[in-house]
C-alpha cells in the first residue's frame, strides 16, 4: 500500500510511478485505489494499463476486497494499492484496510519543509496503530543530496528508507476543485508518469515480502436480471466518474454497455437505459446547453418513460438550471425541476447507503454545489455514523441523487432501477 500522512503527499505520482518502472522491467501490475475516487485511478490506469479498482471496507465491502485481491494475485507479480487520505485517516481507513488483509505500507512523505522532524512524523506512522506494517518511506519534494542525507539520518531503524523525489513540476499532475484533472484532459500525461518513473532512486525498486491473498468464502453470482438490456452511458470530459467495478456489475447482469457524448454527439445511441453519471457539467456549461438535440433526446426518453440514473453531475445535468458560481448560467436537460449553483467550498463529503426498491446500495458522495430540487424524495441515504446523507428523487423513471453508487453492493437495486419493468427485474 503506498499511502501518507495526508492528502496531497504525491501518493498517486508515486504509485503511477511504481507502477510503470515494474511494468516496464515485465511484471504484470495491478493497481487498487482505496476508498471512493474517480480520479487517481483515470492516471493509474494508464500507468499500470488496467482498469483500477476500488477497494473499500465499507462501500466495496470485506469479502468484495478479498475477492478482488485474490483474483488480482492470481494474475499479477505485484499488487500497488494507493491509499485515501492520511493511512489512518477516515472510517474505515487505509490503515484498516491494509491491518485487515496484511499489506505492507510504503509511507510517500512531502519533505520539502523539514529536516529531523521526518523521523519523528515517520516513527509517528510506524507506532500509532499495532497490526500496520509500516516498510518503508520515500521522500518527495525533496531539494538536493545533502537534505535527503538529513532526512534519511532520521529515520527510524526497521523502516527501510527507498530515497528521495526532487520537486519537478513536469511531473506532477494537475489539480482542480475535485482533485486531479482527469486523465484524458492532461495531454502530456503519458511523458509526465514516464518522467515520474525515471526520478524514483535506485532503492525505490525494493519490494517487501510477499502477502497472501485468500479465496473469498462462498459468492453465487450475479443473476442476468438485465439481460438483453442496452445502456446507453455518459462518458466524456463533462460526465465521465465511472466505476470500472460498475461496469463490471452491469455486465455481470446481462446489460450492454454503449457510450456517447453530452458534449459532442447528436443523439443518445439506441436504448432502453439511460445512465448520467457524475463529473464536470459545470467547466462544460455552454457546450452542453449549446447541444439542444442531445437534450431533446433526453427529455424525449424521460417522457417516453426510459430508465435514466442520473448521478452527481449527471443530477446536475438533469436539472432546469446550473449557475457555475461564476456569472454563467445555462438551461440544462430539464427533467428534474430545479436549479443548482456552485459553491467555492466543498459542500458534501462521505460515504453513503441508501434503502431503495430492491434493497441498499453503497457509494459516496463528493461536491461542489447545492441544488434546489423540487421533487418528491423517493429515499434518503446515510452516512456510516448514522448521519444523514443524501437525498435520491424519483421522476418517472428518473432516479437522481449527489451520491455515486457502487453497483456490486447492491446488483438487483441496480436491475431495478435499469430495468424497463422493474417489476421483473426484482422478481
Amino acid at each position: 500500500m503506498v499511502a501518507a500522512p495526508s492528502s496531497g503527499q504525491g501518493k498517486t505520482l508515486v504509485t503511477a510511478a511504481l507502477a510503470r518502472l515494474h511494468s516496464d522491467a515485465g511484471r504484470r501490475v495491478r493497481v487498487f485505489k482505496c476508498g471512493p475516487d474517480f480520479l487517481d485511478p483515470m492516471i493509474l490506469e494508464r500507468a499500470c494499463g488496467s482498469p483500477v479498482y476500488q477497494l473499500d471496507l465499507f462501500m466495496v465491502g470485506e469479502e468484495g476486497c478479498r475477492k478482488l485481491l485474490h483474483e488480482a494475485a492470481c494474475e499479477a507479480d505485484l499488487i500497488l494499492v494507493e491509499g485515501v487520505m492520511g493511512l489512518f485517516d477516515g472510517a474505515p481507513s487505509a490503515a484498516d484496510l491494509a491491518a485487515r488483509f496484511g499489506l505492507p505500507v510504503l509511507a510517500v512523505i512531502d519533505g520539502s519543509a523539514m529536516a529531523q522532524t521526518f523521523g519523528a512524523l515517520v516513527q509517528g506512522l510506524a507506532s500509532y496503530r499495532a497490526g500496520v506494517n509500516l516498510a518503508a518511506v520515500l521522500a518527495n519534494k525533496v531539494g538536493g543530496a545533502r537534505h535527503a542525507a538529513m532526512l534519511q539520518e532520521s529515520v527510524p531503524a526497521g523502516v527501510q528508507w527507498l530515497g528521495a523525489l526532487p520537486r519537478d513540476a513536469d511531473a506532477a499532475f494537475p489539480e482542480r476543485h475535485l482533485g486531479l484533472v482527469q486523465a484524458r484532459e492532461i495531454d502530456d500525461l503519458e511523458a509526465r508518469i514516464a518522467r515520474a518513473a525515471a526520478n524514483l532512486p535506485g532503492d525505490a525498486a525494493w519490494l517487501p515480502r510477499p502477502v497472501r491473498f485468500d479465496a473469498p468464502q462462498g459468492g453465487t453470482g450475479v443473476p442476468g436480471l438485465l439481460r438483453g438490456t442496452r445502456i446507453a452511458i455518459a462518458r466524456d470530459a463533462a460526465l465521465g466518474f465511472i466505476y470500472p467495478a460498475n461496469l463490471t456489475c452491469l455486465e455481470a447482469l446481462g446489460a450492454e454497455p454503449v457510450f456517447f457524448s453530452p458534449l459532442a454527439d447528436a443523439q443518445v445511441p439506441a436504448c432502453d437505459a439511460i445512465w448520467l453519471p457524475g463529473g464536470y457539467p459545470e467547466l462544460h456549461l455552454a457546450a452542453l446547453a449549446r447541444n439542444r438535440s442531445m437534450i431533446a433526446g433526453i427529455r424525449a426518453h424521460h417522457a417516453a418513460g426510459t430508465p435514466i440514473l442520473a448521478e452527481c453531475g449527471g443530477m446536475l445535468y438533469c436539472l432546469d438550471k446550473l449557475d457555475d458560481g461564476r456569472g454563467n448560467v445555462a438551461e440544462l436537460a430539464g427533467i428534474l425541476p430545479g436549479a443548482a449553483v456552485m459553491q467555492p467550498r466543498l459542500a458534501a463529503l462521505g460515504l453513503q447507503q441508501v434503502d431503495l426498491p430492491g434493497g441498499t446500495l453503497r457509494g459516496h458522495t463528493f461536491h461542489y454545489s447545492e441544488a434546489r430540487v423540487d421533487a418528491e424524495l423517493c429515499a434518503s441515504a446515510r452516512q456510516p455514523d448514522g448521519r444523514a446523507g443524501e437525498a435520491v428523487y424519483r421522476l418517472k423513471r428518473l432516479t437522481a441523487t449527489y451520491a455515486h453508487f457502487y453497483f456490486a453492493s447492491g446488483p438487483e437495486v441496480v436491475a431495478e432501477i435499469f430495468a424497463r419493468d422493474p417489476d421483473a427485474a426484482a422478481a
